[in-house]
């Protein structure tokens, strides 16, 4: 006598738990991600916009981008060194803090230190914007994985049937 291998037929449980809460999180963390994209891209025409009004436009001896307005990360970090570069020559090769209180060049090279702070500044703003735009793509991605999964926690079992 041979035995025939029992039936089994699938069977679909609800989840033991109550994943509301999981879900809301989940769209929780695509709504925060939805604004973080809305605020760096808000920052970076912010900073764009102001950069763009000071019309600022690189000299002739920068390593890049001579001629070209500064509206972004790459030639205002460009045009800070070429501020540096300036003030170097200025001062002989010496910085702010090593030029003497009384030397005439020392207002020269301060204001310069100035302008270079500002230009990294706003490269600075340029990375923050663009982290918290890259911030909100990773929040979307995972709220909505989690939302994804709390929506399918069904658990299957295999129960023999008789003939």
């Amino acid at each position: 006598m041979t035995q025939e291998p029992l039936a089994t037929a699938d069977t679909i449980e609800p989840p033991a738990k109550q994943v509301g809460l999981v879900k809301a999180v989940g769209i929780l963390g695509i709504i925060g991600g939805v604004l973080l994209i809305v605020v760096g891209i808000i920052a970076w025409i912010g900073v764009t916009t102001q950069l763009t009004a000071e019309n600022i436009t690189i000299p002739d001896d920068a390593a890049a981008f001579q001629g070209q307005q500064v509206t972004g990360p790459v030639t205002a970090y460009v045009q800070a060194e070429v501020i540096n570069k300036h003030a170097l020559e200025a001062s002989g090769g010496k910085t702010y803090a090593e030029l003497p209180q009384d030397d005439p060049v020392r207002a020269t090279v301060m204001q310069a230190s100035f302008l270079r702070a500002s230009l990294f500044t706003s490269v600075v703003a340029y990375g923050v914007a663009l982290f918290a735009a890259g911030m909100g793509v990773l929040a979307i991605l995972f709220g909505w994985a989690i939302h994804r999964l709390a929506s399918v926690p069904v658990v299957v079992k295999r129960a023999p049937v008789a003939p």
